[in-house]
């Protein structure tokens, strides 16, 4: 085992006995126990609602104390092993002893993020939107880059993304919202709610100068129906309008689409994805409960300033993360000063880094 593997080892074995601790396995074991028990009661599917949120929450639980158990038992099998063969010069044991860590390492590096996502909505779905800010062509061509960025982040990662609404514009897009499906999407990619700044040598400029351009993305949590979001039907303005889509046989002719507006705080949330304007409107209500939620999160929280990143003006310097192609390429994010000089490969969806170094800084702020 080398040195390096030696000191990785004892890292990882020294924080993973302390997340075990505070996890308090045995209390795990006993809820588990008596929900198992709970379910094997003959009049046990009379409640449907009350059966499904039992398995919900079992599964929550053997979901976060199996990987951890498998984990500590990797951990206490290299350790004898070490001991073991302590005062032998085998190679052999040696290379897989360290090939061993090394699988250890792979399996630890998720299961240690997720103990950052504490948060009460972080294991939900998200709405992410995309706004492109001044700047014209530029600053909409800006908007649908980091839209196809954060789909390719999606599908890297598992997750399901589909576009609830769209607005298309002269070189990119002007404003989308996506919904993402999948565990913790909401706790992943709250990292991404701020200004996102883009430098480069535009390829709409003849003139071949170098353009700077801003567009703002919004994140909220997907919240359960239990969660009381008051909303008063005269603060809100509705207004119906014409699904974009394939022309022909295909066109739209009906007004579908919905586009709310919270009056008393601006929020404007739209929804066309659907096939009918009941439907629209059920998820664009779904999408500004969501949305209030977070405002009104962030205003009772406001002395932070992470917790206000939305609400900055679309501009210099109220970015979060600045994205470099030219005259050298880099990435940087201003609040964690992590950087990487591949662009190409972040724009491609390459962005778990910066969520794993936000969600550290976060934890610590």
């Amino acid at each position: 085992m080398t040195i390096q593997n030696q000191q990785l080892f004892e890292t990882i074995k020294e924080e993973a006995y302390d997340v075990w601790r505070r996890l308090d396995p045995d209390t795990l074991k006993r809820k588990i126990s008596e929900l198992e028990k709970e379910s094997m009661q003959g009049d046990f599917w009379d409640d449907k609602a009350r059966a499904e949120a039992l398995f919900a929450e079992l599964n929550d639980l053997r979901s976060t104390l199996d990987p951890w158990t498998e984990i500590i038992k990797s951990i206490d099998d290299v350790e004898e092993l070490i001991e073991l063969y302590a005062d032998e010069d085998d190679e052999t044991i040696a290379e897989e002893v360290d090939q061993q860590i090394k699988q250890i390492e792979t399996a630890y590096k998720p299961l240690r993020l997720k103990t950052l996502l504490s948060g009460k909505y972080d294991k939900n779905d998200c709405f992410l939107s995309v706004h492109a800010g001044a700047g014209g062509t530029e600053a909409c061509d800006w908007a649908q880059m980091l839209m196809r960025m954060y789909m390719r982040w999606c599908e890297r990662n598992g997750l399901k993304l589909t576009i609830v609404d769209l607005l298309e514009a002269e070189g990119g897009v002007k404003s989308v919202t996506m919904q993402v499906k999948g565990s913790y999407a909401y706790g992943y990619l709250q990292s991404e709610a701020g200004v996102h700044r883009l430098v480069r040598i535009s390829p709409f400029d003849s003139n071949k100068r170098r353009h700077t351009s801003f567009t703002s993305v919004y994140v909220s949590p997907v919240i359960e129906d239990d969660v009381e979001v008051n909303i008063d039907p005269s603060e809100l303005r509705v207004d119906t309008y014409r699904s974009g889509g394939a022309g022909g046989q295909h066109v739209n002719k009906t007004d579908s689409a919905v586009r709310i507006t919270h009056l008393k705080t601006g929020i404007v949330v739209a929804c066309q994805n659907e096939r009918s304007q009941h439907m629209n409107r059920a998820l664009a209500m779904k999408i500004l409960t969501s949305r209030l939620y977070e405002y009104y999160r962030e205003e009772q929280e406001k002395e932070h300033a992470q917790f206000a990143l939305e609400k900055k003006e679309i501009s210099w310097g109220n970015q979060i993360r600045s994205y470099v192609f030219q005259p050298y390429t880099m990435v940087k994010d201003h609040r964690t000063n992590e950087q990487v000089g591949n662009i190409q490969a972040v724009m491609d969806g390459e962005i778990s880094q910066f969520i794993e170094a936000y969600l550290k800084w976060h934890s610590e702020v």
